[in-house]
């Protein structure tokens, strides 16, 4: 038994994971014996409503000068935050004195628009070599963690701000408490903060446990985010749903009471209700699920080895540790995986140390079918990868059903 990060109350694991490494620490062989592991068990607050991973490791072993993560390698998701920043730039910016800023901007991918743009902006990114890339791009970045300190000294050096973004990040901090302070901290009296990530309610729709890692210490509802947030005086008043990263729902908070809900928000929290994300018999649910998922994926590689097809991964994601390691796969049953990043090539997947290739070794080799890991990027891949289609290679969705396309 241990205590929820966001109310401190008592809270205990509903599914247990196992032994699992950082989802992003992909390895050089020398590094095998020494590489960090920690025990993945997951928790739903019955105060608070928080989906959380208990216990996670520090925050210097996930973010850090050799993180592997560059938001900009996919064209879908550059174009999707190229209209992110658009609209805020349209609906929220104040004309005299803008100023946007971003938890968690890593490559620059969203607040380049706005550099572009002229707009005045900052970025805040733990990890050198994307804050790098960034400011290659012309994107202004403070490396470092945000939170109530560095919420201060970006009011005392830069003033308040208009916008305050965090995509694909709000699940990453272990102290939602101070990010949260720092938001209030942060906002202009009339500013709103528009966050986006991997949506509870379609995590458990979808059995995609592969949401759960290191990097993912939280996956948040409405209800949860609202109570979190509400805590340090910010509310939800929007929601948007969209479909990438399996499921994701776009929040926009604001100082409380200045800003009206809109239907789609009530209409969100009916909804979340019906799918019981408060009720203790949906973890339970989803747990079975999860171990079903488990079982259909190791019987299908199990198969097809015997049947003697080669099976290939495709797309090194941090998600594929989870799915990789709580299934005990190895190399005898992947034989390798394909990615574009070229900080992962040559080194090994966390903990299975299934190898992590090149593009065109996945093209040479020709594998019968390939672990799409990157489920989530699956139009975007397949419309790539016509040539691995015409050769009569096939596609496994490692979760929910596990499905052969």
């Amino acid at each position: 038994m241990t205590t929820c990060r966001i109310c401190a109350t008592s809270i205990a694991p509903f599914i247990d994971f196992g032994e699992m490494p950082i989802g992003n620490a992909f390895v050089a062989r020398a590094d095998f014996d020494t590489e960090y592991f920690y025990r993945m068990r997951v928790a739903v607050c019955g105060t608070c409503a928080t989906l959380q991973v208990i216990d996670v490791p520090d925050p210097d072993r996930m973010f850090h000068d050799h993180y592997a993560y560059f938001a900009s390698t996919s064209a879908f998701m550059s174009r999707h935050f190229q209209e992110l920043a658009k609209d805020l730039e349209g609906r929220y910016l104040s004309k005299e004195s803008p100023f946007v800023v971003e938890i968690g901007s890593n490559d620059g991918i969203t607040l380049q628009y706005f550099a572009n743009a002229g707009i005045p902006h900052l970025g805040v990114d733990p990890s050198s070599n994307v804050a790098a890339a960034a400011r290659a791009k012309g994107v202004k970045t403070l490396i470092d963690f945000f939170n109530e300190r560095t919420a201060q000294r970006i009011v005392d050096e830069h003033g308040k701000a208009d916008v305050l973004i965090a995509t694909n990040t709000m699940h990453h901090i272990e102290d939602i408490n101070s990010v949260a302070a720092g938001a209030a901290t942060l906002l202009k009296p009339s500013g709103i903060m528009v966050q986006e990530d991997p949506y509870l309610g379609d995590m458990i729709e979808k059995t995609a446990y592969d949401q759960l890692y290191a990097e993912h210490m939280y996956i948040w509802s409405v209800n949860s985010l609202g109570n979190a947030f509400g805590r340090h005086g910010l509310e939800i008043f929007d929601v948007e749903k969209n479909d990438f990263h399996g499921g994701c729902m776009r929040y926009f908070l604001c100082h409380a009471g200045t800003c009206a809900p809109t239907r789609r928000l009530e209409a969100q929290r009916e909804k979340e209700k019906k799918l019981g994300l408060a009720e203790p018999k949906t973890y339970e649910t989803f747990r079975r699920a999860c171990e079903t998922s488990r079982e259909r994926l190791v019987e299908l590689l199990r198969r097809l080895k015997r049947d003697g097809k080669r099976v290939a991964g495709y797309g090194a994601t941090a998600k594929s540790a989870t799915i990789i390691n709580y299934c005990g796969l190895g190399p005898d049953d992947i034989k390798f995986i394909s990615d574009t990043t070229p900080i992962k090539q040559g080194k090994f997947s966390p903990g299975a140390h299934i190898p992590v290739v090149t593009p065109d070794q996945f093209h040479e080799e020709h594998p019968d079918y390939a672990v799409l890991f990157a489920w989530n990027h699956l139009a975007e891949i397949d419309a790539k990868e016509q040539a691995f289609r015409r050769n009569g290679g096939k596609w496994i969705i490692p979760v929910r059903m596990v499905e052969v396309l």
